[in-house]
């Protein structure tokens, strides 16, 4: 049986966070001598090295710590977690969690998913996180993150989702647009004006996919990842958008307001979900957090107002 302890690993998690033996002592409130021991002391146990040592620039992980951090960081979250357990009375829930949210979703979903936390579970300490899929994702293999609020567009393998809400593409156009007269509004009938896109992953795939699907090419004017700026130009009578998140007010940061529409055809919508790893035990916390955002976001499909 090999000996290596929790210490070491949170030891070894702490450098590769910080980047640097000295950072890691200090954040840890230990020596350096005593991280470099517990290092190499982990190293002699599994018989790789983890990190690279650079004189005067810190340290960076050997390609074998890269594919040891994520069940490091596992397993000590588990730790914790079992920690709390034993602690606890068995109704209470306290500890970190760290929490991801694509960019768009962040501003709608998480204020309201943190209140409801803060209510009942105020011993939950929450540490956010905002970004694009591909940023999102590689934390959370990293073990960077415990969860992430995503669309499930072009998710990779190795997951766990838990789907909160159903989310119907729209398009939002300028209020005196003459398609904006209309109940329903066709994508044959968009594919010739201007479009303004939402250029960010997986976002711009999944807009444009909606007219590949039916053989359509859209005249793209402008793109931004900003889904506010998108709105704004709208507003502005620039193009029309297709949207799948929807800020409540369906006005624009400078006070346009827009004219939200259903499409006519039927299109693959989107699922919101948390994502979790797979092969990772859900903890008390998780569990907790899944349940509450279940809770404030019954599915939902686009309703014309």
């Amino acid at each position: 049986m090999q000996h290596f302890t929790l210490r070491q690993l949170e030891y070894f998690v702490a450098c590769v966070d910080h980047k640097s033996i000295a950072r890691a002592a200090e954040a840890l409130n230990v020596s350096q001598p005593t991280i470099s021991v517990a290092i190499a002391k982990l190293e002699e146990q599994f018989g790789v090295q983890l990190l690279l040592r650079h004189h005067s620039h810190g340290v960076t992980p050997t390609a074998n710590a890269v594919k040891l951090l994520q069940s490091s960081r596992g397993l000590l979250a588990h730790a914790h977690d079992l920690y709390r357990e034993a602690k606890s009375t068995g109704t209470s829930v306290s500890g970190d969690v760290k929490l991801g949210s694509f960019s768009t979703l962040a501003p709608l979903v998480l204020p309201r998913l943190i209140r409801e936390l803060g209510k009942d579970f105020p011993g939950i300490n929450i540490k956010v996180t905002e970004g694009t899929q591909e940023h999102l994702l590689k934390a959370l293999f990293e073990g960077a993150l415990d969860l992430a609020l995503l669309y499930d567009v072009e998710l990779p393998d190795g997951l766990r989702c838990v789907r909160l809400s159903d989310r119907a593409p729209y398009v939002a156009l300028p209020l005196e647009h003459p398609l904006a007269r209309d109940e329903t509004v066709s994508l044959f009938d968009l594919a010739d004006q201007p479009m303004i896109l939402l250029d960010i992953s997986p976002s711009r795939a999944y807009f444009l996919g909606i007219f590949t699907a039916l053989g359509l090419t859209p005249r793209v004017s402008y793109s931004s990842p900003s889904l506010e700026l998108v709105r704004g130009m709208v507003g502005q009578g620039l193009g029309y958008s297709i949207l799948v998140t929807r800020p409540q007010g369906d006005f624009t940061y400078d006070g346009k307001k827009l004219a939200i529409r259903p499409l006519k055809e039927d299109t693959i919508g989107s699922q919101m979900v948390l994502a979790s790893l797979e092969n990772l035990r859900s903890t008390q916390i998780t569990k907790t957090i899944e349940q509450v955002a279940l809770n404030l976001m019954p599915p939902t499909i686009l309703e014309a107002k």
